[in-house]
């Protein structure tokens, strides 16, 4: 499937589970649970029923590849979470994934592919393209504040104020509902959304500047904590996520 930069498939789910896959360019899922932004390292798996909508970033080759729930129920490792998840996209499951387009999917071949593929996926527990959102409506309203300031400009005092919160109850939900504390995914949110920036081609410096960054340097450093990756190799290269698990 080809998709162009600004186009999107809205909310909707699916019988089959998915996997989702930019061969090139670069999307955006969203599902309840949170936000992932897809660079062709990664592949995200969609449980069956979930719902979910798709933001094509840049222009992109998209490979979609649909499992049962009685196929991915019976062939899956039993570890298998239940659950949307982010993969790297290793070689092999590059060219698994490139066979599942050519493939009969009746021959005893495309059965055991269909196997290995499965096996081959691998949940990152941190992928740093994924922000979790919030659940609760205190915390949510946190995070949607904190997503408009894009730029950090707000101190915590601020934003839990905005919210009608207290900062120690914002900082309490934080790591309760996203396994982050507040000033960790504040960070996460602010290098996600430089990355979208990157990935529809502004210049490094722009990006640092439009992102609130005292300068260059100080966004590569904030940019390698959270990606292991320096901003200028996160989407060129396919190992820029290898230290993730």
């Amino acid at each position: 499937m080809k998709g162009s930069s600004g186009s999107a498939l809205p909310l909707h789910s699916h019988d089959e589970a998915q996997l989702t896959y930019a061969a090139s360019g670069m999307i955006q899922l969203h599902t309840g649970e949170g936000v992932w932004l897809v660079p062709p390292q990664l592949a995200v798996w969609i449980p069956a029923g979930v719902p979910h909508r798709l933001d094509i970033m840049t222009d992109a080759e998209l490979w979609m590849v649909n499992w049962q729930p009685t196929a991915a129920s019976t062939w899956a490792p039993p570890n298998f979470p239940n659950r949307a998840f982010a993969s790297r996209v290793t070689p092999l499951l590059h060219s698994l994934l490139a066979a599942a387009i050519e493939d009969d999917p009746a021959t005893v071949k495309a059965e055991l592919m269909v196997r290995l593929r499965l096996l081959e996926l691998s949940a990152m527990s941190d992928a740093p393209t994924y922000l979790p959102m919030p659940m609760s409506p205190v915390a949510r309203r946190v995070a949607e504040i904190a997503l408009g300031d894009h730029r950090n400009r707000m101190d915590l005092s601020e934003l839990a104020s905005r919210a009608a919160t207290s900062v120690r109850t914002a900082s309490r939900l934080f790591p309760m509902e996203t396994g982050m504390t507040l000033k960790a995914w504040r960070q996460r949110a602010r290098v996600v959304r430089t990355m979208e920036q990157l990935a529809r081609g502004k210049a490094i410096a722009d990006v640092a500047n439009d992102a609130g960054f005292s300068s260059t340097a100080a966004f590569s450093f904030a940019f390698r904590q959270v990606t292991a990756a320096t901003p200028g190799s996160f989407l060129c290269e396919p190992k820029a996520l290898d230290s993730y698990k």
